[in-house]
């Protein structure tokens, strides 16, 4: 008798699973085991709890073993995404766009669809382990990386507002900034909403203009300053005396951009409040506060985009996360080191970029290694990228080891931040004689060029 071997299917030990996501229309998901075989394909969703929950006894019914979930950041898609299959129990990771459509190329080269996506992106584990990026957080659901973000947005829209008032106060004549400054307070805001016509000034009197100031800068502006406006006022008639302006239409310009800059100065005043109760909670002994260079407003921006630091693999992934490094071109004997990858957050780049322009005037470490590297003829904003990279990767250092930043001298010794101040005034170097001005640096900036670059002008170039 014959017995008739029969061999049993090897056991499912994990299961990947790949979605590609969409804004508005529907996911496309693909499920694949740890060898990356294909087991289902090209399985339509929504965002939503049924569709989530079919897509999930789908998997489960594939085998009751741990299930990792691999998908690209696709704007806030990914977001409720995650967090519902994380809360099943899901591993979930990230990948780059640009690395899986690089590897898309590399899968089928002339051929792009979304099943093609969503099988890649299952067997992504398998091709390219090292590419799946872990997201504890759930990144634009986090109240602190999102404010920051926000208060962000809203500063550089009040900053390109300012321009716009001051540009719009030119045609006023100089005599106006003179009086209200260019950084324009509540104040200033105030009667540049109400009297930025030079007739309604006269109009309302030397009398009434000063109880105005006196309302709106709360006494600090009086008489004096009433009797200011009124001569810059005087001054843009006789400018404008042959025609040519309307004021009323000019002011109502200029109150336009008051309003909305008050406004926007209004909204980051109650962020900045949200920002701090935020903050607290996430880091409440303040360890990213207590480096130098970082103060109130830069320690929940660099908290809330850089996320938990603990989730790197090491601090080397730390520093690659901000783009804060050099990229490099190597082949055999070529060893090419170019500018920075940029990659990761610009947000948090700008932020450790301003800390660290701080933080060289406070840490003495910094600052020695600032000047060695103007020494080495490196561009002031380089060697600043250098000391970010090096100041982020000692803050995540302190978050990894739960403890504060601690202040020291060259020696190794802990210093005060007065003392720190001391020193590293003491360690910038004394002024040298300039070279004399040659014919290009007499050129306004604006102007084209009208010969080659020296050499020195194209290292900085380079080296920045």
């Amino acid at each position: 008798m014959l017995c008739e071997q029969i061999k049993e299917a090897p056991r499912v030990q994990e299961l990947r699973l790949g979605i590609d996501l969409a804004c508005r229309e529907s996911h496309r998901a693909a499920l694949a085991d740890e060898t990356g075989k294909i087991l289902w394909s090209n399985r339509r969703l929504f965002t939503t709890s049924v569709d989530l929950q079919s897509l999930w006894t789908a998997v489960r019914a594939a085998g009751d073993v741990p299930v990792l979930v691999v998908m690209e950041p696709t704007r806030n898609a990914w977001v409720p995404v995650a967090a519902w299959l994380r809360a099943r129990g899901a591993d979930v990771r990230m990948v780059p766009p640009e690395q899986s459509a690089d590897l898309r190329k590399y899968y089928n080269k002339h051929t792009k669809t979304d099943r093609l996506d969503c099988e890649l992106l299952a067997r992504l584990p398998l091709l390219h382990p090292d590419g799946l990026v872990a997201t504890p957080g759930l990144g634009p659901a986090e109240a602190l990386r999102r404010s920051v973000a926000h208060r962000q947005s809203l500063v550089a829209r009040r900053t390109a507002g300012l321009q716009r008032l001051d540009a719009l106060l030119e045609l006023l004549g100089p005599a106006w900034t003179d009086v209200l400054g260019t950084d324009f307070g509540k104040a200033a805001l105030t009667v540049l909403e109400r009297y930025a016509d030079p007739d309604a000034l006269f109009r309302l009197g030397r009398a009434r203009l000063t109880q105005v100031l006196i309302r709106a800068s709360r006494g600090q502006w009086r008489q004096d300053k009433a009797d200011e406006l009124l001569d810059a006022a005087a001054q843009t008639r006789l400018l404008w005396a042959g025609g040519g302006l309307v004021f009323a239409e000019l002011a109502d310009d200029i109150a336009v951009e008051a309003r909305l800059v008050r406004q926007l100065g209004a909204e980051i005043d109650q962020l900045d409040d949200r920002i701090t109760t935020h903050y607290q909670d996430a880091d409440p002994t303040g360890i990213v506060a207590s480096a130098p260079g970082v103060g109130p407003v830069l320690a929940p921006l660099l908290l809330g985009r850089l996320g938990d630091a603990k989730r790197f693999r090491d601090l080397a992934a730390v520093r690659n996360y901000t783009g804060l490094v050099p990229k490099v071109n190597q082949s055999g004997t070529s060893d090419h080191t170019g500018g920075l990858t940029k990659a990761g957050d610009p947000l948090l780049r700008e932020a450790l970029f301003m800390a660290a322009d701080h933080a060289r005037k406070v840490d003495p470490t910094l600052a020695a290694r600032y000047w060695r590297l103007r020494a080495a003829d490196k561009h002031h904003n380089s060697a600043l990228c250098t000391l970010a990279a090096v100041l982020v990767t000692r803050i995540a250092a302190c978050w990894r080891n739960d403890q504060q930043y601690i202040l020291r001298d060259l020696n190794g010794n802990p210093i005060t931040e007065t003392q720190g101040r001391a020193q590293c005034a003491d360690l910038k170097p004394t002024p040298t004689a300039k070279a004399g001005t040659g014919r290009r640096n007499k050129e306004s900036h604006s102007a084209p060029s009208t010969g080659p670059s020296t050499k020195q002008a194209t290292k900085l170039r380079k080296s920045a």
